[in-house]
């Protein structure tokens, strides 16, 4: 199954660490991150999965709530757990679905036969409140994700799905935002935008992030 952006997600119930969980009803008004490991007991997810317990309240201040996934059972999850706890310092504090039978992985197209026709590849899905899919980062087995780039996308989307804007290249918290292309009533733009704005080309209009003083 292909998933593309602007897509429901496709809704489930499965197995996970703290009980079972239908993706639909336990993320309502929430933003989700469903999030994908290769397989239990393995170095770098154990670093990922510590360093999202760690990174809870800043998700938490978003309104985010986070989803690991890995296709090992239950119980292995629970031993796992453990060993985050003690390598990094900080207990598994969100769930993690334990999808043995591939059904989730399944249908989010979580397992690249060309890379390994078993474990799942690093997927991660930003899904919004409205159960859309927003942003879809698919990274190989070999390589960490960078989490803080993660809830930068957060961010970014949460202020431009509130104000006309687009965040550009390496854009942060608190940094100057591009006036949409497609507002083009200078009256309009005078009341959204009151700090003003550098036109450094008629399409490239730079002005201060809307909800920062």
């Amino acid at each position: 199954m292909s998933i593309r952006i602007g897509d429901v997600a496709p809704d489930f119930v499965q197995e996970s660490t703290e009980g079972p969980i239908s993706l639909h009803e336990w993320g309502k008004g929430k933003w989700v991150v469903l999030f994908s490991h290769p397989k239990d007991f393995t170095p770098v997810c154990t670093t990922e999965l510590g360093e999202v317990a760690r990174l809870k309240p800043e998700f938490e201040k978003r309104n985010v709530k986070v989803i690991g996934l890995s296709v090992d059972p239950l119980e292995s999850h629970r031993g796992w757990a453990g060993d985050i706890k003690e390598t990094q310092g900080t207990a598994l504090n969100f769930p993690l679905l334990a999808d043995a039978d591939r059904k989730v992985s399944g249908l989010y197209d979580m397992i690249h036969p060309n890379a390994n026709d078993t474990f799942t590849v690093r997927s991660v899905y930003i899904i919004d409140p409205g159960a859309k899919v927003r942003l879809i980062i698919t990274y190989p087995a070999s390589t960490g994700r960078n989490f803080d780039e993660i809830l930068r996308v957060i961010d970014s989307l949460q202020l431009t799905d509130k104000h006309k804007v687009a965040t550009p290249v390496n854009w942060k918290q608190g940094q100057d935002v591009i006036i949409s292309p497609a507002l083009k009533d200078e009256a309009e733009i005078k009341k959204l935008f009151p700090k003003g704005y550098k036109a450094v080309k008629p399409y490239l209009r730079i002005t201060p992030q809307p909800d920062k003083n």
